[in-house]
């Protein structure tokens, strides 16, 4: 019989109650990991840890709290015996606090979306390096970025603190990568194109968007992504499958980042 491939791994995942990170959480379970998921909603910790087939538990933190990561993965080593890996999942759009276009971009919303996306990826990255250390083990983080750190769509998603934060993710986990390889500690980033999740509601709903959203995603259809597209990869980087792979950023994005966009 073939082996799980994250059978016995102890996983962290900051934003994993809801969207992409429980997509996540699942796929991991269904590896055969057993995973801590956190999230701010008490009642979607509640439903996400009923879905995790008795291998996951639910947290209830703030991901920009300094404390919230290092408790999550205390739980994880103390509940499981050890961890292995942390998928940062956690953060989103400023636009309703002042993100936007630069001439109209508030300091206000400059500083929420780079605590939300970036300070709270930082907070995460950090304990689990420091946890992989104090247990003098190799170590996987996958971070969550985003085609808009690089490939730019400027009619429709012009948000230019999250373009500049998920930006700041790519060269935040390349540095540490870079710096933690020789303690065989992995960290890579994810970058997907518009998937359905809460946070792309707005973009989901216009009919505008999404004809432009079939150009632009031509894979599958030319359809808005799903979170379980990620899950795959998610599973290789939390796998020892992934064991040679550090900084590095792998685009889940339909073909965005090649396709021009039909306007």
């Amino acid at each position: 019989m073939k082996q799980p491939w994250l059978a016995g791994k102890r996983i962290v995942v900051i934003g994993g109650t809801t969207g992409l990170g429980l997509s996540a959480a699942q796929a991991f379970v269904a590896e055969g990991a057993a995973v801590v998921v956190v999230g701010r909603d008490p009642a979607s910790g509640q439903l996400a840890e009923a879905q995790l087939q008795g291998r996951g538990l639910a947290l209830t933190g703030d991901a920009v709290e300094p404390e919230t990561a290092p408790a999550a993965i205390a739980r994880c080593q103390q509940a499981f015996g050890g961890f292995d890996g942390l998928y940062h999942v956690a953060g989103g759009s400023g636009r309703r606090f002042g993100d936007g276009p630069l001439h109209e971009l508030s300091l206000e919303g400059w500083n929420y979306t780079f605590q939300l996306n970036l300070t709270s990826l930082m907070l995460s990255n950090q304990a689990a390096v420091r946890a992989f250390l104090a247990q003098g083990t190799s170590g996987t983080i996958l971070n969550m970025g985003s085609v808009l750190g690089y490939s730019p769509s400027p009619v429709y998603f012009a948000t230019h603190a999250y373009a500049a934060a998920k930006s700041a993710t790519i060269g935040f986990t390349k540095s540490i990568a870079a710096y933690y390889a020789k303690n065989d500690i992995r960290v890579n980033v994810l970058a997907p194109a518009l998937v359905e999740t809460p946070m792309a509601k707005r973009a989901a709903e216009d009919e505008v968007i999404q004809a432009f959203i079939k150009t632009k995603q031509p894979l599958a259809g030319g359809r808005i992504g799903q979170p379980d597209d990620l899950d795959g990869a998610a599973v290789f980087f939390m796998s020892d499958f992934s064991r040679f792979t550090t900084g590095q950023v792998l685009s889940i994005d339909g073909g965005w980042s090649i396709s021009e966009g039909q306007l």
